[in-house]
């Protein structure tokens, strides 16, 4: 893959999903919300499949199989099988695979995701330090893992038993609200023990050389709602991206975002894979988007014109992001994101 990773969102004249021969989209945030589809996107990912684009779904969560993933996606109105689905889990168990003996003991701390992806690998999955695991392996275990399994982990740990995690994300989705995730948990242990995990899932490479290697993909796309992961992930992986704005992601945080953060694409669902996306110009000392100019200024980001909310803060992107350089921008973008609804 030798695709140039553009770093503001730069237009394209056809539909993302006739550009890109597969999406690699994330779930939460994304496709569905505390299990529930998000709004139009059944219908979006059903037209970019009729038109030839293959979907994988791509999850730090390493709790469900990818048999469940893909049944819950069916049951949706979104028919998956289990191939089409690729998690932290599988990503993780494959690190631990090339670093252990074939049929080695693991001790899994998390839940039956991980069972079944170090299975896959041919390593026996193990649920005590005292089993003489050869290695120790953390992902989230849902809301009911109880304490003690923390604690098995520090005992292993301790022990010098390496120690893998199968993500970092700090927090979760639910559907009361924003839960902590496997990132909090993996703070526990590391209190406890002093040690770092080594961890597979997004944004660091293993998870996207895991993604590559079951999809065969050649031109892809992520989609994702977090910048941290979604988007820094594509970053690491040299492909381009599509920020949909259905998940945690709001326009502060993009118009702040680092160069590894910035996507190639922005758009408010993901309707947007069916679209191309509007250039944004040079226009005097600002940039222009549709109906919209955006400047920065001494102590904030300027917006002028009318138009499309979404053709603003691509305008202001590329304002902010010209201005910030190699670094976040600081500048105040509130009133502008607030002439825009954002």
């Amino acid at each position: 893959m030798s695709q140039v990773v553009r770093t503001r969102p730069d237009g394209i004249g056809q539909a993302l999903s006739e550009a890109y021969d597969t999406a690699l989209l994330d779930l939460d945030g994304v496709v569905y919300a505390g299990g529930s589809a998000i709004t139009y996107a059944v219908e979006s990912l059903g037209t970019a499949r009729a038109g030839g684009m293959h979907l994988a779904y791509v999850t730090n969560n390493a709790l469900r199989t990818p048999e469940t993933v893909a049944a819950h996606l069916t049951a949706l109105g979104i028919p998956t099988g289990a191939g089409d689905v690729i998690t932290s889990a599988q990503a993780v168990a494959r690190l631990i695979s090339e670093q252990v003996p074939a049929g080695a003991r693991v001790l899994v701390i998390g839940g039956e995701g991980l069972r079944v992806a170090l299975r896959e690998r041919g390593l026996e999955p193990v649920e005590s330090a005292d089993d003489d695991p050869v290695a120790v392996v953390q992902g989230y275990g849902g809301p009911e893992l109880p304490w003690g399994r923390f604690a098995e982990a520090s005992y292993a740990i301790a022990r010098g038993v390496p120690w893998y995690a199968s993500n970092t994300d700090l927090t979760i989705p639910s559907a009361r609200g924003i839960a902590p995730g496997n990132g909090a948990a993996v703070q526990v242990v590391r209190i406890a023990t002093g040690a770092e995990p080594r961890v597979a899932g997004k944004p660091l490479p293993p998870m996207h050389r895991e993604t590559i290697l079951r999809t065969g993909a050649e031109r892809p796309l992520v989609v994702g709602d977090r910048l941290d992961t979604d988007i820094e992930g594509a970053f690491n992986g040299e492909v381009d991206s599509l920020l949909v704005l259905t998940g945690v992601t709001d326009g502060a945080q993009l118009l702040a975002a680092p160069p590894q953060h910035r996507p190639t694409y922005v758009d408010a669902d993901l309707r947007g894979m069916l679209t191309g996306q509007p250039e944004v110009v040079v226009a005097g000392a600002g940039f222009r988007c549709g109906g919209w100019t955006a400047t920065a200024g001494g102590e904030r980001l300027e917006l002028d014109g009318e138009g499309e909310a979404l053709d603003g803060l691509r305008a202001l992107c590329a304002a902010a992001w010209t201005a910030a350089g190699e670094g976040s921008c600081e500048l105040d973008g509130g009133k502008a994101l607030a002439r825009l609804g954002l």
